[in-house]
């Protein structure tokens, strides 16, 4: 008997006009035990589905068609009171947005224990002890420790295993995980993949797994569902979906995902959706506003940073010798040549974004030195010459849904570092805010929309568009794709690459997808426990890593790749 079984399920959301069909007759069962991964793009219906299960739809959203059944138990059905027995009990969510999923107000351990004793009954001195223990379990160091933090005390790895602990803390029988490796590195994925696949298999536990990262599916799912536009296209092994698609869709899309065996000149797109999205408009950059100071690649070095250190107090107390500190970088030093790609890679807590922040002014480190085209950024008393620097220098955030303001208009988004630092006529603004949004291929009519109007990947180019307003030299990418599917993926890098050749950007690229990294970087630095372990040229890197570190990384990382070595397999139309 199938642990879940979804009969012809239609998932609709009324307008004012018109419905939205976000699901269309899907029906698929789940065996205990197995790992069932849904593929798709955004708007596919992937996250639609699992929200449906559980009865999470956002309003007006309802299943207009078909049945849901757990362990024979039909549960589409179920009252908002009936429902709530089910989850959390018996249906495990780990949700893609872990600082949504996370009560800011409240530490990790009330909000662990909280579950804990709802659904198991434990007393609340036991419950704090399953607590610490599924924090070792999902690889939070010194857990007795940092259960008593609040959220915005971890950083997006750590708080996305907290959310996977809590989800495992009801002790499910299904787990619905959407995106639950989005802001993890490889080390921390391979740690809950691993985490994941004992569950089930020891367990008998069921798990959806919606996903776009098909490393992930490659390596850890039993069979894979391909969804597109509503529909389910295509589902079997994972083997045999990914080594023999039959969908034209679903060949699309494996030719999408960055390569980890060979570095591309550009990434191949999902050609057969049919989107809206444009490629670079390319304009004139030599006559126009945006290449005014154009400052062409030379082997100088644009960004030099020496024994750098900042910590973080994680116990206050009156007395200083009572405080407890994490160091969160430790005398890191780097050089950053004009015009190159430099790559920045480390698990989840070894200071990647700690560093980026620094170098964009938003954290002051304890110690160190922080040089941008020679002019020291570090407690210098020059304020308009570091304001100088900080305006070449601008920063495109991992999650592009929240480092847009929401109650401002994209036009004047965009146009807020140029009227900031008056870097052109008030009435020239706008025609020049129109050109960049041509440039990153939204086009200018999009300006006057507010950002909840857009998809993930438009609003990335929202941000990267808002970033060279202030005309930069260098871009600080901390994770600008993570969040995003694989076609727009390949779509923003592709865009990032024309932009650096044609403006002659240098880049600091922060991400733990090495796939992307050795597609994207000249050179990578990698990264543990605050320290640089290693800096290398990124095919030499890749090829002959020195640290054992580096070389456990590599290890770690799932190879989708070695899909196209098998010699079965139907290549898809690049």
């Amino acid at each position: 008997m199938p642990l879940l079984s979804i009969k012809n399920l239609s998932i609709e959301f009324p307008g004012r006009y018109e419905t939205d069909y976000a699901v269309e007759g899907v029906s698929f069962d789940l065996e205990p035990g197995e790992i069932l991964g849904l593929v798709g793009e955004s708007g596919a219906g992937k996250s639609t589905i699992g929200n449906g299960i559980v009865q999470l739809l956002s309003p007006p959203g309802r299943v207009s068609k078909g049945d849901i059944y757990l362990n024979d138990t039909k549960i589409s059905t179920f009252t908002d009171k009936e429902i709530l027995k089910v989850r959390g009990s018996r249906v495990g969510f780990i949700f893609q947005d872990p600082m949504t999923s996370l009560n800011p107000l409240f530490t990790v351990e009330n909000q662990l224990v909280e579950t804990i004793t709802t659904n198991l009954g434990a007393a609340p001195k036991e419950a704090s002890r399953i607590a610490v223990d599924l924090l070792d379990q999902v690889g939070i160091p010194d857990p007795e420790v940092r259960i008593k933090q609040f959220p915005h005390q971890f950083s997006g790895g750590m708080r996305q295993r907290v959310v996977i602990a809590i989800a495992l803390a009801g002790e499910p029988e299904l787990l619905i995980a959407d995106e639950p490796t989005t802001a993890l590195d490889v080390s921390v994925q391979d740690q809950i993949l691993s985490l994941i696949r004992k569950l089930c298999h020891e367990r008998k536990v069921g798990c959806l797994l919606v996903t776009h990262d098909m490393g992930v599916i490659s390596s850890v799912t039993d069979r894979v569902a391909v969804m597109y536009m509503g529909r389910l296209v295509e589902i079997g092994t994972t083997k045999q979906v990914l080594t023999q698609p039959q969908h034209d869709y679903t060949k699309s899309l494996i030719s999408a995902v960055p390569r980890a065996n060979i570095k591309i000149d550009r990434f191949p797109l999902v050609e057969y959706i049919e989107t809206t999205e444009k490629g670079l408009k390319h304009i004139d950059v030599s006559n126009h506003w945006l290449g005014e100071g154009l400052r062409h690649a030379h082997s100088e070095a644009l960004l030099e940073i020496n024994d750098l250190n900042l910590s973080f107090i994680t116990q206050d107390a009156l007395l200083a010798k009572n405080r407890k500190y994490l160091q969160a970088t430790r005398d890191v030093s780097l050089v950053i040549k004009a015009g190159e790609s430099f790559g920045l890679v480390g698990e989840s807590g070894s200071g990647k974004s700690t560093i980026a922040r620094m170098v964009a002014g938003l954290q002051q480190p304890d110690s160190g030195s922080i040089r941008f085209d020679g002019v020291e950024l570090v407690n210098n008393p020059d304020r308009a010459a570091v304001q100088q620097a900080r305006r070449q220098m601008q920063m495109v955030f991992q999650n592009p849904y929240s480092s847009l303001n929401g109650r401002m208009k994209v036009n004047d988004i965009i146009a807020e570092p140029m009227r900031f630092h008056k870097l052109a006529p008030p009435q020239d603004v706008l025609q020049i805010v129109g050109d960049l949004l041509d440039h990153v291929g939204l086009g200018r009519q999009m300006g006057r929309r507010y950002p909840h109007e857009f998809s993930g990947g438009q609003r990335q180019r929202i941000s990267i568009a808002r970033a060279l307003a202030s005309r930069p030299r260098l871009l600080i990418c901390d994770e600008p794709t993570s969040a995003l599917d694989v076609s727009v993926q390949a779509q923003i890098l592709n865009l990032l690459k024309d932009l650096q050749d044609e403006l002659g950007l240098t880049m600091l690229f922060i991400s733990h997808d090495l796939p992307v990294i050795r597609q994207m970087c000249d050179r990578v630095a990698i990264m543990r426990h605050g320290r640089i372990l290693e800096t290398a040229e990124t095919e030499t890197f890749f090829e002959h890593p020195q640290n054992e570190y580096s070389i456990e990384l590599l290890d770690l990382m799932p190879r989708f790749d070695r899909i196209y070595e098998n010699e079965a397999v139907t290549q898809p139309k690049q």
